[in-house]
């Protein structure tokens, strides 16, 4: 692409769109990549330059980008049919895919609902619930939902009364309905706060629970990883517990899979991990192998027969989208799906675990000098999470002006490598089916940045060169 072209699309960026969760007054001044074509696990910029996909395109892509088989999904389905609603008819891509969602999801998950992304998938799932209780056998008027803290569903505003990040949600309150917070049992927080132990936090949950148990419509839950919180790790054992507690109270469990499904704990759904079958089951992002949009909503099927009755009844389910069950998504979802078994991507998964952990303990043993500046690392399956603080002993942040966890996001850009870090939180996020030597390439160029970064925040501590980062040394002390 010629320098002209560049400028211009830079220019009509700058002036038109409006980035998600992008401070853009920054976003404006540090010429972030334009991404106009990929291949394989890299993407390249207007100005032709290679990067690694070091986070999946927003934890999303599977196999990686301009995959035969995917393509040829779509190319047939396009050559069919593009769209076609599942209001009053059906269409055939989507009645395939929900009979390979039943199949792959824990026993007594029957009925699929679809919609076009994670958030509406959640949606779906608070209502289904809400409903449910009003049209079972023996009536009752359950209104509270509950979910961890520090736990993050979705953007839109059911999604996010069951959030519990107060930078992402806590300005929406007013618009928002009351949920119960549950303690996380995550062993740490990126603030370095340390969590009581597992029991302590099982009984305290029972007691939450008990203390609203006729008020409980659903507890809904990240299955194994707080994924937006930073990669927040449960402790084995925590969602068995949680699906033993809500059962014995009739309160349903949804299982948000949608950022830690298809291969990301090393399993096809982290809720295989411990044997759980939820009540709901929300599955997006990897669901299509990050080619297009799609979410799907699964049901038990006493849950659905709640809905069964005849239309003057009132008993519908009175919910959808316009792209609800899209032909061209549900084909290309099929098609990842299968290609995940016949290209063994949980098994690439499981290497790539091991070479995540191979490294931290690296790390570990080697204490090279950036890892004086690092709380915790936590990782499961394919994710992991560098905390960045100050000192590490006691646990000082960073200010949050010095945006530590951004500067290593520019710094691995300089290197070829996409990733994105969630505040002081570095986050790697690499796709399951990315050959092993990529990730080692994605560590390589990571710790490199990480000592850059750390070395440079250092020094500008030592020379208080602005007074904003003056007033941040006297913050840190």
């Amino acid at each position: 692409m010629d320098s002209d072209h560049h400028s211009q699309l830079r220019a009509a960026d700058n002036a038109h769109v409006w980035h998600p969760f992008t401070a853009m007054s920054a976003y404006t001044s540090e010429e972030a990549p334009i991404i106009t074509h990929a291949e394989g696990f890299s993407l390249f910029d207007s100005q032709g330059k290679k990067y690694l996909d070091g986070h999946s395109s927003l934890w999303c892509n599977i196999h990686g980008h301009r995959v035969p088989e995917l393509d040829a999904a779509l190319t047939s389905q396009i050559e069919r049919v593009a769209h076609s609603t599942l209001l009053g008819i059906a269409n055939s891509s989507s009645i395939e895919l929900a009979e390979e969602l039943v199949a792959l999801s824990p026993p007594g998950l029957t009925r699929v609902f679809y919609t076009d992304c994670g958030a509406a998938g959640v949606e779906a799932a608070l209502k289904i619930a809400w409903q449910y209780h009003r049209q079972k056998a023996h009536s009752e008027d359950r209104r509270l939902f509950a979910c961890l803290e520090q736990s993050y569903h979705g953007d839109t505003v059911g999604a996010v009364s069951v959030g519990g990040i107060d930078v992402f949600h806590s300005l929406f309150g007013g618009m928002t309905f009351p949920a119960l917070k549950l303690p996380t049992p995550a062993r740490a927080s990126t603030r370095g706060r340390e969590f009581l132990p597992l029991e302590t936090i099982l009984a305290k949950t029972e007691q939450l629970l008990d203390q609203q148990r006729d008020q409980l419509a659903a507890v809904i839950v990240e299955p194994l990883v707080q994924a937006a919180a930073g990669v927040l790790v449960h402790p084995p054992g925590y969602l068995q517990a949680l699906r033993t507690m809500t059962a014995e109270r009739g309160i349903l469990l949804i299982a948000d899979e949608i950022a830690v499904g298809f291969g990301r704990t090393g399993k096809m759904l982290a809720c295989e991990h411990e044997k759980v079958a939820p009540d709901l089951l929300v599955l997006s992002k990897g669901l299509t192998g990050g080619y297009l949009p799609l979410a799907a909503t699964l049901a038990t099927e006493e849950i659905f027969q709640c809905f069964s009755g005849e239309p003057w009844q009132g008993r519908t389910f009175y919910h959808g989208h316009t792209y609800t069950g899209n032909p061209l998504a549900c084909a290309v979802a099929l098609a990842s799906i299968r290609r995940m078994r016949t290209k063994n991507v949980l098994s690439n998964a499981c290497e790539i675990e091991s070479c995540l952990r191979q490294r931290i303990q690296r790390w570990q043993s080697s204490k090279p000098a950036w890892l004086q500046h690092v709380h915790q690392i936590r990782h499961l399956g394919t994710m992991m999470a560098i905390d960045l603080v100050h000192r590490s002993e006691p646990v000082t942040p960073y200010p949050a002006e010095l945006r530590a966890g951004h500067q290593v996001t520019l710094a691995c850009r300089k290197r070829g490598i996409i990733q994105r870090n969630i505040g002081d939180s570095v986050i790697l996020y690499p796709a399951p089916a990315m050959p092993v030597d990529l990730v080692e390439e994605l560590l390589d160029g990571l710790e490199e940045s990480l000592a850059e970064v750390t070395s440079r925040l250092q020094t500008l501590k030592s020379a208080g060169r602005t007074q904003s980062s003056e007033h941040s040394v006297k913050n840190m002390e």
